[in-house]
This record gives C-alpha cells, structure tokens and sequence, in this order.
C-alpha cells in the first residue's frame, strides 16, 4: 500500500516513522514511509538505520497487508520476532477520537494473529501538550543541534574508558552487572568484540567507574546528514545526583560536535533524571511518545 502524504502530513505531528523510530523534522518526508514498506519482510536494513550497528537481520517489520489508511486516520502495525514477539500499532490521527480504541483492537487481533507476547499502542503528541498518559508510558522526544552558536564543552572528569589505567577498566564489568537492566551488560558484550565506538566514564575517587555513556558512534542520515547515535547513559544509583550525568551528557555532546555531527535525537522519560537534563540543556522539544500496553 502507498500512502497518500495529503493525508498523513496533517497527523504526522511527532517525527516518529515505525521500524526507525524518532527522524529529524527536517528528514520527515514521504519517502520515509515509503521505504521501511517497500522493505517489509525482508530482514533488510535500510542504509541510514540507527539499528543496523547491532545485527545483521533487521527484527522489526512493517504488516502492510494489515494498514489503515484514511484521510483523518492512519495506523501503521509493526511485528517484531525478538523474544516472544512484540505487536507495535503506530496510531497517527487524534487518539480521543475513537481512534484509540480503534487501534487497540487491530493490536490485539494482530499480536494474536501472529503469536506475538506484547500488543502496544504508539501515539503522539505535539510538543508544548501535557502528557495525557502516566509519565512511565510517555517519553519525550528532543533535538540537539550542533551549531556555531551553540558550543561544547569537554568535561575534564570525562574520559573514554580505554584512557584509564587497566585497573579501572577492569570495573567497568561490576558497573555494567548493576546498570544490566538499562543495557549495559548488552553494551559490555559488545565492547569486548571491539565492534562500537568508544564509552566515556566518569570515576570515583577509588578507581571505580561509577558513570558511563555510549558508544560514540555517528551515522549519515537519510538526507545524508552525520547525526550522533543514542547511546546507553547511566550512573550508578548511589552517586546520582553528584553532577556525573550532566558531565558526561555535555561530554557526548562534545564528542558529537567534534566528530562532525549535525545534531543527536533523544528520547526521554516524562518526568526522570534524563528528561530534566536535557530540558535543562536547552534541547528543543519535538513532542511525546505514548507506549501503551494492552
């Protein structure tokens, strides 16, 4: 099926496109849509996909034999094969118009259809909108642009973790066991096959690594613009609030900068540490994300 942009720009109002997740609002086009359809159920990867990095078979799908597509409304299902399956309807159109309930139901008959574990619902809000979902349901979708005007600053705390002694690096395994639930033993994996970028860390007066971002990796765009990837972020929970997180934040940033990126996309929790920082950073807000789960 092709989409009618004549319909979609009207209710496109958050730059999210299913299988690639958040674009620069100036990327957003037509040609977008069209492309993660056209590759529906091949296992491929488009070029500019963030998620290439990680695999080599793209585990997301677009069901285009199972779209809707009206003037005032279009739901887009996607079907991911990871783990026990995870059903996605992408709802563009005013979700309290009925088309909530609407696309729950074709969730729920295609998570079963499909023998899919989890059934969700993506909608979206434009910015400037309070969040009409519960905060751990939401997250926020924000832009940072490296520009002239805008410079960054390279915390001297902040350091890639192959510059410190090898008995710092040795912690950072303790580190990623406790940060595991928010990707980091994943990320360990994958630094030991010395496949990703470098991980900046921030240490505490023991030699331990008690903060981390990464891996700093860019990635042309589908206008062919350098954009930084998301990177896993966190700090050990008892020294949050001590200043680690905006450090390495503004050493990212800095990373970023200096290895010719244009801008970084973020997603963000309503309400948590993150979300305040870069709020706090001055990134600009492109609007909410609604997960909700059936």
């Amino acid at each position: 099926m092709r989409l009618t942009w004549d319909w979609m720009s009207p209710v496109v109002t958050v730059p999210f496109v299913p299988t690639l997740g958040p674009v620069h609002p100036d990327a957003l086009t037509p040609g977008l849509f069209a492309d993660v359809i056209d590759i529906a159920g091949t296992g491929r990867f488009l070029a500019y996909d963030k998620d290439r990095r990680w695999s080599d078979t793209k585990d997301e799908t677009i069901l285009p034999l199972d779209l809707v597509h009206r003037p005032d409304l279009t739901l887009i299902p996607t079907l991911s094969t990871r783990g026990t399956g995870t059903l996605k309807v992408h709802l563009y159109g005013d979700p309290t118009d009925g088309h909530q309930e609407e696309a729950a139901d074709l969730a729920a008959k295609l998570a079963a259809a499909h023998n899919a574990a989890r059934a969700r619902v993506l909608s979206f809000q434009a910015p400037g909108q309070a969040a009409s979902t519960a905060a751990e349901a939401c997250t926020r979708l924000q832009l940072r642009e490296f520009t002239p005007d805008r410079p960054t600053v390279q915390p001297d705390a902040v350091q890639p973790l192959e510059a410190h002694p090898e008995a710092v690096q040795a912690t950072f395994a303790d580190f990623a066991d406790e940060l595991a639930g928010d990707g980091f033993a994943f990320l360990h994996s994958r630094m030991q096959t010395g496949t990703v970028g470098p991980v900046l860390v921030t240490v505490a007066d023991d030699g331990r690594v008690v903060g981390a971002i990464g891996p700093m990796e860019t990635m042309p765009d589908s206008a062919d613009r350098p954009r930084l990837l998301p990177q896993y972020f966190g700090v050990l929970p008892d020294l949050r609030g001590h200043g680690h997180g905006r450090a390495l934040w503004r050493a990212a940033m800095h990373w970023g900068h200096t290895h010719g990126a244009d801008y970084q996309l973020l997603q963000t929790e309503i309400g948590g540490a993150s979300d305040g920082l870069c709020r706090s950073e001055g990134l600009t807000d492109l609007g909410l994300v609604h997960a909700d789960t059936l």
